[in-house]
């Protein structure tokens, strides 16, 4: 077969089989394009989810009739200015977009700059070029495209339903939108107005208007510098998560992008905040100089190349922790508006006569309640009426004495996890208020000034002690020799490649040496993990290493041995707690950062506050 240059409309329609996807696709570059002739206004109008039409019109700087024609040429752009690959200051640069839609769909570019009396239009139809006509146009740039694929048919059955691709488009709209608050953008299909962005000064209002009302209120900001980066943006508490990664807006130097160093950063930023299985909400712009990362990578743009990728991570990861920890324990607000929002006032039918049984078996379950109450030393005997079962009120409004609990007590918690605070004024309230009951030896009840705060004490113990045990593990925590050393029986991979990890285990408190041909002996692990299967822990630490061969990842893992032996270590539900102990744990947790939630995601509190319960009892409107 001899060797031949392929006609140039073929190579357009293979540019655009990388760079116009669909019609979301192509839209984006239009969009980008807009964004950098500087316009203030961009609106975009699809018709059939954009596959039979789709426009795009800015206010920008326009064309002339030269650079019109240019336009439509390959590799024609006004974004490389010094020809350096490195220097890229734009969204769009590669200067394939409008000969690669005009290739494969109905294209019309009309534009007018500041400085002319007249506009011009130029046509490209299926990869056939006309020339420049004049036209009225305002000052900047429409471009409209028809009939998407016409001229590769064959592409079209790739398109999905209509809604699916206006989906598509409107996603597009919003990540651009996002980056972008000096301009309105306005999105609209052939029945009406869907979005519309107004200019605003502030990122948060831009974020807020694209992500919604609720993660603003849920929203932890981030504003970090460090050497030649800088990052911006919100990040959601971890009580407030989705169950995708779709509502992760991530951009570096204003370009939206899918990294796997950023995504991962995140990821180990919320690790032991956030269940495996949920995704925080978030919006990060990150900043650096243009030599230290390559946008040049994909035709979409949407991956870019870091030189110094774990710098960028460690820089993530700290900032991400820092905000996180800033905002001390606070839980998302979501949590308890809902709670309230699905509580409805219950209608009972009228009482007829109520038999001895009946009156019986509501004694035992009023029994079974109120023995899930805090002990009777804190309250006095009240009488409910027609039933003749006594109940406890009137618990202290003050915190009691300083007191420990004794190590005889069940589940074996040690004496200093639970230190009680001095006494308060009556009108004097901490962050979670003052413990006034213990419900289903589960949730702990207490006051603040202007709200109810329902405190599950498994959960929050649970982070105060895997917070414990973190700290313990990154700072060497002391080692515990076993008195006979446990072989464990390994594969050769796997015991060879412990072998090689040998000092990055020591530093983290395990000494284990090879121990004949496929066996290696463990002879000291960190005394936090003294009560953990020995055998079962190596082997994870082995396949670990063995699959992913990474010292970050192998840290993780420790860290979710640690949530492990937290889980299994902490105040269990189902457990009489004394007002002491209730109210020292309420303190702990007003001293840890991460205190809101679990370590598996879940909050470990919800609050709500006075003025809504007055509402929902008709009290406040």
């Amino acid at each position: 077969m001899t060797i031949r240059l392929l006609p140039q409309n073929l190579i357009n329609q293979i540019a655009a089989g990388e760079v116009v996807e669909r019609p979301s696709s192509a839209l984006k570059e239009l969009i980008e394009n807009a964004v950098d002739a500087g316009a203030t206004r961009i609106d975009i109008k699809i018709q059939n989810g954009g596959k039979t039409f789709f426009s795009v019109t800015d206010n920008g700087k326009g064309m002339t009739k030269e650079e019109l024609t240019l336009a439509v040429e390959r590799h024609a752009t006004s974004k490389l200015p010094h020809d350096d690959l490195f220097e890229i200051n734009f969204l769009g640069f590669r200067g394939e977009a409008l000969p690669s839609i005009g290739s494969v769909a109905k294209l019309s570019l009309s534009s007018r700059t500041p400085d002319s009396t007249e506009a011009w239009n130029i046509k490209v139809e299926g990869g056939h070029k006309f020339p420049p006509v004049p036209t009225a146009h305002p000052i900047g740039t429409t471009v409209e495209v028809k009939e998407l694929f016409f001229a590769t048919p064959a592409r079209l059955k790739f398109l999905k339903s209509d809604q699916s691709e206006y989906l598509s488009v409107k996603e597009i709209v919003n990540r651009i939108a996002m980056a972008y608050p000096n301009i309105q953008f306005i999105l609209s299909d052939e029945k009406r107005q869907i979005l519309n962005y107004p200019i605003v000064s502030d990122l948060f209002d831009r974020v807020g208007q694209v992500i919604g009302k609720s993660f603003r209120e849920n929203a932890v900001p981030i504003d970090e510098v460090y050497d030649d980066m800088s990052l911006k943006g919100f990040v959601s508490l971890p009580t407030y998560s989705r169950s995708t990664g779709a509502e992760q807006y991530l951009f570096v130097n204003g370009r939206f992008i899918r990294d796997k160093i950023v995504i991962g950063a995140v990821r180990g930023a919320y690790q032991g905040l956030i269940g495996h299985d949920s995704y925080p909400v978030l919006a990060l712009f990150l900043k650096l100089s243009n030599e230290n990362v390559d946008v040049n990578v994909h035709p979409a743009k949407i991956e870019v190349r870091f030189k110094e990728s774990a710098k960028i991570r460690g820089f993530l990861v700290a900032a991400i922790r820092n905000a996180l920890a800033q905002n001390g324990f606070k839980t998302s607000s979501a949590i308890g508006i809902g709670a309230l929002e699905k509580s409805q006032p219950q209608t009972f039918p009228p009482r007829k006569h109520i038999g001895v049984i009946e009156n019986n078996r509501q004694m035992q379950m009023m029994s079974d309640v109120v023995s899930d109450v805090v002990p009777s030393q804190w309250a006095t005997d009240y009488t409910l009426p027609h039933i003749g079962y006594s109940v406890k009120k009137d618990m202290p409004d003050t915190v009691p004495d300083e007191k420990h609990f004794s190590d005889s007590q069940q589940n074996n918690v040690p004496n200093e996890s639970f230190v009680s605070e001095k006494k308060e004024s009556s009108d004097s309230f901490p962050p979670l208020g003052y413990a006034k009951a213990q419900l289903y030896k589960t949730y702990i009840i207490s006051q603040t000034l202007d709200s109810i705060v329902i405190t599950d004490q498994h959960a929050a113990h649970e982070r105060l002690t895997y917070e414990k045990l973190a700290h313990n593990m990154a700072t060497h925590a002391q080692t515990q020799l076993l008195l006979i050393p446990e072989v464990i029986e390994l594969s050769p991979d796997e015991t060879a490649i412990l072998n090689t990890r040998a000092d990055e285990l020591k530093d983290m408190g395990f000494i284990i040496d090879t121990f004949g041909r496929d066996c290696v002996a463990v002879r000291e692990i960190p005394a936090l993990l003294s009560q953990t299967d020995i055998q079962k822990l190596v082997q994870d630490l082995a396949d670990t290493i063995l699959e992913y061969d990474d010292t970050v990842l192998l840290k993780d893992k420790i860290k979710d041995i640690c949530a492990r032996i937290a889980c299994h270590g902490s105040v269990r539900a189902g457990r009489v707690l004394t007002i002491d102990e209730m109210n020292a744990l309420l303190r702990q947790m007003e001293e840890c950062p991460t205190a809101g939630q679990c370590i598996h995601g879940r909050p470990t509190y919800i609050e709500l506050k006075l003025n809504d319960i007055e509402r929902l009892f008709g009290r406040k409107k």
